[in-house]
């Protein structure tokens, strides 16, 4: 793909723009998009759309930037337009922080975990029909976690191959409480397609950005790859995301439910939710006390 003629397309020659993301890897499928972020210091939403038939998806960063998921997102990204040199200098600084700023985005997803087994918890005493769906966020928080302290960057189509890869060590070990409580073991053609069609339509109602294109074609190529449990934990993943952005507001709209349980493909037995939420709880407990020791 050239970039010359995206940028000139885009009006994007006066910022400096980098490509992060899966196609900076070794480990990228062709069908994953190309992560432009663009430094306009605008917090404009993302953008996806096609371009030379490549897939591209458009973050609007600042080089003020300080949440810690965004910054780990920017290691080692590959420079595509810098005249002023401030992005140089920005990703200086990141390389220089790299081992705290991975620390504490795994302290912070750990903690997010814990939130969201307290929410599951309380929900099921409150019978808040989103009980399963702060339980499916504490277990991918907690996935996050663990990457995390092992130097990954969220990658939602790599993480889970990213997990069955980790160096056998007491907390990588605790992946297997992500295993058992996500879900994968229950994923079928037939369910990720109706899987599909809700996240698509879930993504619709929060992002408003045409990401369904992006999501579509992940679902495709693996299917097609016969990778149906990375398709689940995919799918699993972007609704985790997309939740976390309106769960201030989630309780005000019911109505959600009745897509959430299908795109989170959600448990229904309250035992055992209660008893998931308690497992991905100790685990993300263990895990945050080692990484506050240092």
């Amino acid at each position: 793909m050239n970039y010359e003629d995206l940028i000139e397309e885009k009006s994007w020659s006066n910022y400096s723009i980098g490509l992060s993301g899966c196609r900076t890897s070794e480990t990228f499928f062709d069908s994953c998009d190309y992560d432009f972020t663009v430094f306009d210091g605008t917090n404009k939403n993302d953008e996806i759309f096609s371009f030379q038939n490549n897939l591209i998806h458009v973050h609007h960063g600042s080089f003020s930037e300080s949440q810690t998921k965004k910054l780990v997102q920017y290691d080692k990204m590959k420079i595509i337009r810098d005249e002023s040199w401030e992005l140089r200098l920005f990703l200086a600084k990141i390389k220089e922080k790299q081992p705290l700023l991975y620390q504490d985005y795994a302290k912070n997803s750990l903690i997010e975990s814990l939130f969201c087994c307290q929410k599951t918890k309380n929900s099921i005493k409150e019978s808040s029909i989103f009980a399963p769906c702060w339980q499916k966020c504490a277990s991918f928080f907690l996935a996050e976690g663990i990457l995390a302290i092992n130097l990954y960057k969220p990658s939602p189509t790599h993480m889970l191959d990213a997990l069955r890869r980790l160096d056998k060590t007491p907390i990588n070990e605790k992946t297997s409480t992500v295993n058992e409580t996500v879900g994968i073991e229950r994923s079928t053609p037939s369910l990720l397609e109706r899987m599909l069609k809700s996240t698509i339509g879930f993504s619709e109602f929060v992002e408003k950005n045409d990401h369904f294109l992006e999501i579509q074609q992940k679902h495709d190529f693996f299917v097609k790859n016969s990778m149906l449990a990375d398709c689940y934990f995919y799918l699993g993943y972007i609704n985790k995301e997309n939740f976390v952005k309106i769960k201030d507001s989630v309780e005000k709209n019911p109505d959600l439910f009745h897509i959430l349980k299908i795109s989170f493909d959600v448990e229904a037995d309250l035992s055992l939710l209660e008893q998931q939420a308690n497992n991905v709880q100790k685990s993300a407990s263990e895990i945050l006390e080692l990484v506050v020791k240092g």
